[in-house]
């Protein structure tokens, strides 16, 4: 009699070279690399202002302020900014997606229920006035993820088109596991619009649930 044969180790899948999301109209990309940061902000500035020539010191005011925001994001590990400009009538809806490359320091790839429990275990204390965020574990194309929803207060002037006063913003983070490797691929999604909180929510859902990874 034959021995039973060993079962055959599966073959981990190869990490991906990159990502793709797909963007509704109206939103900009800036790439945080510092070599190709600054071309994409002036992009994004003389956009703004096409076809405007007497607001000059708005316009730089813009481009310092996009410039130091998007130098912020790469020092915390982003990849990628992206900004709405998305547009109702003469208002333009402010939000942005900030993508970041987290890896995590595990030996293993640490699994995404394990992620939402720690991350539930850091959540804030409602009874110490910290709104409780939402964690969830939910299945994406790009394959399961942990899902966080955040309220936090603001100062008012967060954002072009903002409300004036302190408001209340709305973060909803995506935790992605990348194939093959111990990192976690971190979409964090925001905007100061409170009062559509749940609106916008769908959008970033939305969006989340577009990407794939590309060999």
């Amino acid at each position: 009699m034959k021995p039973p044969e060993s079962p055959v180790p599966s073959t981990p899948p190869a990490p991906p070279a990159d990502y793709r999301l797909l963007l509704p109209e109206g939103w900009f990309r800036i790439l945080l690399d510092p070599d190709q940061r600054d071309k994409s902000v002036d992009a994004l500035v003389e956009r703004q202002f096409r076809g405007i020539d007497n607001a000059p010191h708005l316009k730089e005011e813009l481009r310092g302020d996009l410039r130091r925001r998007a130098a912020k994001a790469y020092r915390s590990g982003g990849i990628e900014l992206y900004l709405s400009l998305q547009a109702v009538g003469p208002f333009t809806i402010p939000a942005s997606l900030l993508v970041t490359l987290a890896p995590l320091r595990h030996a293993e790839p640490l699994p995404p229920e394990d992620l939402a429990r720690a991350l539930a275990e850091d959540a804030g204390d409602e009874d110490a006035g910290t709104p409780v965020p939402e964690v969830g574990v939910e299945e994406l194309a790009a394959g399961t993820a942990v899902r966080v929803r955040r309220l936090a207060s603001q100062p008012g002037g967060a954002a072009p088109g903002a409300p004036d006063g302190d408001h209340a913003s709305v973060s909803v983070e995506y935790h992605l596991p990348v194939p093959g490797t111990t990192a976690y691929l971190l979409l964090t999604f925001s905007t100061p619009l409170e009062p559509i909180a749940d609106a916008m929510a769908g959008l970033f859902d939305a969006i989340a649930g577009s990407l794939t990874w590309t060999e």
